[in-house]
């Protein structure tokens, strides 16, 4: 029999690598932010998944209550759409880098993070003319190699504060979620796509913004884009 404190120490270290993989505020295998400061009324604001067919909803909403937010977009939806993530750049929002084929990283290749990190980047380019400064990893796991693949791309890690779970919850369920979690400095993270889908129900989403986005106004946030929450420069513009 293997003896209760191997047992525990196995336990231990598996816990710290599905923490280091998965964890929200872990950056042991990539440079990752979470949060933003807590000292200003600020949040920010994020979408997975996109562009899709919805994102313009998304965009006129935010519109309507002086709101940004940063778009955390998958490439080949981009090179379906192009014209969408454009359109995300025009409204002062910030694009974002969410992998090409929105697989898991995890038990995958340095190779092909790579891959799927400096694709995406060329696809952002083509379409609006600057490369994203901020990766989200698909389904937010992080593996071994990541930290190169995002150093070779420019990129930096980000992660979330409060989770919507938008992609199985109401749109009651969300508003209450989002909205009992918020505070100071949190990243949002939302989805204006549903994987790889072909023009997504994001109704739920976009019925719950509707009333998160009042909300987070009366209560006096700013709602910004993770850049502008972290005092950081939102692109790299195209070289000449």
């Amino acid at each position: 029999m293997i003896p209760a404190i191997a047992l525990t120490l196995l336990g231990v270290s598996a816990g710290l690598v599905a923490w280091a993989v998965r964890g929200r505020s872990a950056d042991w295998l990539a440079p990752s932010v979470w949060r933003g400061p807590r000292h200003r009324k600020a949040v920010a604001l994020s979408f997975d998944d996109g562009p899709s067919e919805s994102t313009e909803q998304i965009l006129k909403l935010l519109a309507q209550y002086g709101a940004k937010a940063t778009f955390f977009q998958i490439g080949q939806h981009v090179d379906r759409l192009p014209q969408v993530t454009q359109r995300v750049v025009g409204a002062g929002c910030e694009v974002g880098n969410h992998s090409y084929s929105h697989r898991r990283f995890d038990f995958t290749s340095a190779a092909f993070q790579l891959e799927e990190l400096q694709k995406t980047q060329w696809a952002i380019e083509a379409a609006c003319g600057a490369k994203p400064v901020w990766f989200r990893a698909p389904f937010g796991v992080r593996w071994a190699g990541l930290a190169k693949a995002q150093k070779a791309c420019g990129l930096n890690g980000a992660m979330w504060t409060v989770l919507a779970r938008d992609w199985r919850l109401s749109g009651t369920q969300i508003e209450r979620r989002v909205l009992g979690k918020v505070d100071n400095g949190s990243i949002i993270c939302l989805h204006d796509g549903r994987g790889l889908e072909v023009d997504p129900d994001v109704s739920a989403t976009v019925e719950a913004l509707s009333r998160i986005l009042p909300v987070l106004r009366d209560r006096g946030y700013e709602m910004v884009t993770i850049s502008e929450l972290l005092g950081k420069s939102e692109t790299s513009k195209k070289s000449p």
